[in-house]
């Protein structure tokens, strides 16, 4: 490669990496990344040690692990496709970056189209992790040990910036980002994953940054969950989470450990604000061993599409199959936790009160992991998400906002 080559490809990484480390207010603004024609990766196949650039518009085929090594980058340009086979898995100790466009987005998937045929990305010991507009679906694929993985993982003090982005169908987490990760994980849809455990944005251990105008729908475990660690030796996860839409969630694992909209625990902390939580086990919890005063919150709207909900899925708690009637609201902020309903939180005391009023709603609360999402959750004029947010963050609730800056999808 010739030195304006390289020190283009330099000057593109550290844009990227600049815009991650923006302000709250320019964090949300779209990247709009230039692509690098270098090392174009031209075989249909790829597999075992592999780096450069997916080609804009090529489907490959994906046999095997693939390894990015330590000082090395895989790049995927628009519109550019690979299809998984074998359970495979990316493991990337290098630099993973894959940056489809609104228009051609980039899409990873196994060759069966089937929830748990493949092993997600592998990034836990990455240099930089950076997906705009990409598809990622039916991760989840069992390790040799026979448990399913997550769809991308990370456990370094790097930057992850995952943008307009969906994840769908896996068996695990969704994202699972550790070891002081610092993140921007803005605009994406989660849906319809984990089998029956695992959260959609997992961050633990140290994890700092932005999770903003994310969709998730369906996710066996919670939806958005903060924690550092039972004996604390580095800085707490300190993340904002606002202006989320989390329908749905927590049904899947059952109680006895359902799951959350959000929650937080183990002296994480952090400012949850703005979220529409709708037909979650539970809304908000956050957990005795947080600590008072670590996570501030309010300006949530909390809303059941029903007063009650007849779990029979199977618990350790009681025998298999014995029904559980579930109190919706009473589990907005869970008995015995810290939260507690907040002045400013809209939060429904029946089905006509408290209606976020989504475009569409089912109005659904368990499904099957891999169920198709066929809601939209846009709001209609007239909903009460509108004008009443905390406008620190944005003067809606929810991910689609008025002003333009959320969810694309």
């Amino acid at each position: 490669m010739k030195t304006k080559q390289i020190s283009f490809w330099l000057a593109s990484i550290a844009l990227v990496a600049t815009i991650s480390s923006c302000s709250k207010k320019e964090s949300t603004t779209v990247v709009k990344p230039v692509i690098p024609p270098s090392h174009p990766i031209t075989s249909d196949t790829i597999g075992s040690f592999t780096k450069g650039t997916l080609l804009a518009g090529k489907t490959y085929t994906m046999n095997h692990d693939v390894y990015v090594n330590k000082g090395d980058t895989l790049l995927a340009q628009p519109g550019a496709t690979v299809i998984v086979k074998n359970n495979s898995q990316f493991k990337i100790q290098g630099v993973f970056q894959s940056m489809g466009t609104q228009a051609a987005p980039v899409t990873f998937n196994s060759d069966s189209n089937n929830p748990g045929t493949w092993g997600g990305f592998a990034t836990d010991s990455a240099q930089a992790v950076t997906i705009l507009w990409t598809k990622i679906f039916n991760t989840g694929g069992p390790d040799k040990t026979g448990s399913a993985r997550r769809t991308l993982v990370v456990s370094k003090p790097i930057k992850v910036d995952i943008e307009d982005s969906w994840i769908e169908n896996g068996q695990d987490d969704g994202l699972g980002l550790f070891g002081g990760a610092q993140v921007t994980i803005l605009r994406n849809t989660i849906q319809s994953g984990g089998s029956t455990d695992g959260e959609a944005i997992n961050l633990k251990t140290g994890a700092t940054g932005t999770v903003a105008y994310n969709v998730i729908f369906s996710q066996a475990g919670t939806g958005i969950k903060l924690e550092t660690a039972k004996v604390v030796t580095t800085a707490p996860t300190n993340v904002d989470v606002y202006n989320n839409t989390i329908v749905s969630c927590g049904w899947r694992r059952g109680a006895a450990e359902p799951g959350r909209g959000v929650s937080a625990g183990v002296s994480a902390k952090g400012n949850v604000y703005n979220n529409i939580i709708v037909n979650c086990y539970h809304g908000l919890e956050i957990f005795t061993d947080d600590g008072a005063g670590n996570v501030q919150y309010g300006y949530n709207l909390f809303y059941s599409s029903a007063d009650t909900f007849v779990d029979n899925t199977p618990t350790t708690s009681v025998p298999p199959g014995q029904p559980i009637t579930v109190n919706l609201r009473a589990g907005y902020y869970p008995a015995g936790a810290l939260g507690v309903a907040q002045s400013t939180d809209i939060i429904s005391t029946s089905t006509s009160t408290g209606n976020p009023m989504f475009k569409s709603f089912d109005g659904s609360f368990l499904n099957p992991n891999g169920a198709p999402n066929n809601n939209d959750f846009h709001l209609q004029a007239g909903s009460p998400a509108i004008g009443h947010g905390n406008p620190t963050y944005n003067a809606d609730m929810g991910a689609y906002t008025s002003d333009g800056k959320g969810n694309k999808h």
